[in-house]
């Protein structure tokens, strides 16, 4: 069967856990070369060594320009070319609506969740440019419809959404495309803390599954499954698109209870 990101190189920000860490072994089961880019360059030393040979990982805080634009460089130069880029490193706290954030909670938020895209995108164009090739952000879902006590985090993820189409439009006349994921909630190692130290962990647990119309909380693999589809060839006529990744979730209330204001503060991919 033939792979559908054989021999592609993908830069993979925040992919050492999570949905990155997901996506990292889809892509890499796919034949695609992996440079995986995260904060602790220990733990993306390790994601990458965990796919096997041919991928390598380095540490790199996309919210700094200057790392970015060394590890793109480094990146080009070992592999000798670039073909996608997903912008998947993100962080979700503060869990606070507007008035209670800080400028540096909103600063940080806004720069590892936007600004990185900003800078992926400047330093990898030309390579990209040259490849024909593709950028995936990681959005979320409450990015489309919002969400209570996440004011930094929405904001973040609504911008790049649009972002997200506006470059589409910008790099469609050099054949790059541009898509974004939006999953709703997904079961990753920071969605698994903060749910086992909430009041009533089973009771939170039945309502991230309830919040879906197809009654579950998915594992990271189904972001995977789409970011696939997304970067591969399959999809070589699919540009500015929010692919909803979501199990309904957009599509109607299915709740009879939900927890209180401030108790609502699952993090989000």
């Amino acid at each position: 069967m033939t792979m559908r990101l054989s021999d592609k190189v993908i830069l993979l920000t925040g992919g050492s856990t999570g949905i990155g860490r997901e996506c990292a072994t889809a892509y890499a089961q796919e034949g695609a070369r992996l440079a995986i880019l995260a904060r602790h360059g220990e733990a993306a030393a390790e994601a990458a060594a965990e796919l096997g040979a041919g991928h390598c990982g380095l540490s790199c805080d996309v919210s700094k320009g200057d790392q970015v634009k060394a590890a793109v460089a480094h990146v080009i130069d070992h592999f000798g070319r670039l073909d996608a880029i997903h912008n998947n490193a993100g962080i979700a706290e503060p869990a606070k609506p507007l008035h209670e954030t800080s400028e540096s909670e909103w600063d940080a938020v806004v720069d590892v969740n936007l600004k990185s895209v900003f800078h992926t995108t400047r330093y990898g164009f030309a390579a990209l440019k040259k490849s024909k090739g593709c950028i995936l952000n990681t959005s979320s879902l409450v990015g489309v419809i919002g969400q209570q006590n996440h004011a930094a985090y929405t904001a973040s993820k609504g911008g790049m959404n649009t972002l997200t189409k506006s470059m589409a439009l910008d790099y469609a006349p050099y054949q790059i495309r541009v898509n974004a994921v939006c999953p709703a909630g997904t079961w990753t190692p920071m969605l698994h803390k903060w749910a086992a130290a909430q009041p009533d962990p089973t009771g939170i647990e039945d309502y991230l599954d309830n919040i879906h119309a197809l009654g579950y909380c998915p594992e990271g693999d189904v972001i995977a499954d789409a970011s696939v589809f997304l970067l591969s060839d399959e999809a070589r006529f699919i540009t500015g698109h929010i692919m909803h990744v979501s199990g309904g979730a957009e599509l109607g209330y299915r709740v009879a209870s939900r927890p209180t204001a401030r108790e609502d503060q699952s993090p989000r991919p």
